[in-house]
């Protein structure tokens, strides 16, 4: 099995790039460790602060987000980088190539139930003149790489330089990512889906109407039976479409009007959608398609609808039509 620095070499990733996947691949391998070690090492459990968002932080959420601006500030190839974790961009240096959007742990509330969590990362070009938040808000049709790391039974790298999805696995023995699938590949039909019912009262009526059909099964208009599936962590329900196909959503809501979407257009949909779309899966709000959006600021939320490519084209047919009156499962 090539290990991922020879994965690098043999598709022709120049230097720069590659270095600095290597730093983001070295650090994901120290937050396993932590990870791993959980309550072994007193880093379960939530601490006094909160984030950007108004959320409460995890003390590994803090850890994580530190690791990684420390490997990324001393690797000379990064610019600037953006967390979720931050309130500000940081920039990190006066000459580097590339500018790091990243969610350090993501699905956090899964720490102290020993669940599924892991790193979200997306690559842009750093552009010329003075660093500002400006620079980092490109589209996401920008991003030069893209990926996650998933802490579970094994750790797994997913990435994408844009030549397709590559799956890397840890082995524990020598600490090197060995690639175990050079093309991931998502069904463009399927019978799963991954939502949080818990919101069904407060989504849209397209979305409401679309989730009622698929929970009708063969006697439905959709003719056939469906699975849900739900892990409470981005990473986790995304890997599972890449591994199997599938549809994930996080849709619009009402449950809060101030914050009608969940989910980070910077850190979680744009490296997300970056990798679907090179599996062969689709990615859009409901309206329009996450990677061609103009972020307005790096903290932007979107709603999310992606995975295999035939099923988000029949999400999407519901919110082309026009409901008069709300639906009622």
């Amino acid at each position: 099995m090539q290990t991922l620095a020879q994965h690098l070499s043999s598709q022709g990733i120049q230097a720069p790039l590659a270095q600095l996947l290597t730093t983001l691949a070295d650090t994901s391998k120290a937050i396993s460790h932590a990870v791993r070690h959980g309550a072994l090492a007193g880093v379960l459990g939530a601490t006094e602060q909160e984030n950007v968002q108004g959320e409460t932080q995890k003390k590994l959420d803090v850890i994580t987000n530190d690791m990684l601006k420390e490997a990324l500030t001393a690797d000379s190839t990064v610019r600037g980088l953006a967390s979720e974790e931050e309130d500000h961009i940081v920039e990190v240096g006066q000459s580097g190539d590339f500018l790091v959007c990243f969610d350090p742990l993501d699905g956090s509330s899964n720490i102290d139930i020993n669940s599924l969590v892991g790193t979200i990362f997306s690559v842009l070009p750093a552009p010329q003149g003075e660093l500002s938040e400006q620079s980092f808000l490109q589209p996401g049709r920008q991003q030069v790489a893209a990926g996650y790391v998933l802490y579970g039974p094994s750790t797994m790298l997913a990435l994408t330089t844009g030549q397709g999805v590559q799956l890397f696995t840890l082995n524990p023995e020598t600490n090197e990512y060995l690639l175990t699938n050079e093309a991931m590949s998502i069904s463009k039909d399927t019978a799963e889906f991954a939502i949080n019912m818990s919101n069904q009262r407060f989504w849209e009526a397209p979305m409401q109407t679309y989730i009622a059909d698929l929970l009708l099964g063969k006697i439905g208009p959709r003719e056939k039976s469906f699975n849900m599936r739900w892990i409470a962590a981005m990473v986790g329900d995304v890997h599972r479409v890449l591994s199997r196909g599938g549809l994930f959503t996080y849709p619009t809501d009402n449950k809060n009007p101030e914050k009608p979407y969940k989910l980070r257009l910077m850190y979680e949909a744009n490296p997300m959608s970056f990798l679907v779309e090179q599996a062969g899966g689709k990615a859009s709000t409901g309206y329009e398609t996450i990677m061609d959006i103009q972020p307005s600021e790096i903290h932007q939320r979107v709603a999310v609808i992606l995975g295999s490519a035939n099923e988000v084209d029949a999400c999407l047919e519901y919110h082309g039509q026009d409901y008069s009156e709300e639906p009622s499962l």
